[in-house]
């Protein structure tokens, strides 16, 4: 698997670990609400929903970084079909997300583009 295809797979990695652990950690604070759902509204009942959506985002990418780093362990049909699988998945949860709430493109385009490149290069180069 090329370098390109690693590095966009680590950046999604990264992304869904960061955003996972603002979500579970950090929701309290009005700019990491906005920064999550453009709105700085106290969000009390969602806090199961969002501890759950934060557990798979932290998953996804630590999966995203066990696909790497198979891949330079020498499990290469390990590390690819982890990279393959979790960015494929990344990219219908992402449509599904602008689908759902349009207003919050950005987070969509965040959670889908890396993913996106990774799976493109790979099919490209």
């Amino acid at each position: 698997m090329n370098l390109v295809t690693q590095v966009f797979a680590l950046i999604a990695a990264l992304t869904h670990i960061v955003v996972g652990t603002l979500e579970r950690f950090f929701y309290e604070r009005p700019t990491v609400r906005v920064f999550l759902t453009t709105s700085t509204a106290d969000a009390p009942e969602v806090t199961l929903w969002r501890s759950g959506v934060a557990a798979y985002n932290v998953l996804l990418g630590l999966g995203l970084i066990a696909g790497v780093v198979a891949l330079h362990t020498g499990d290469i049909t390990v590390g690819r079909t982890l990279i393959v699988y979790l960015c494929a998945f990344l990219i219908a949860s992402a449509v599904l997300f602008l689908a759902s709430f349009p207003r919050l493109w950005r987070g969509a385009l965040g959670q889908g583009l890396p993913p996106a490149i990774a799976l493109l290069t790979t099919a490209l180069l």
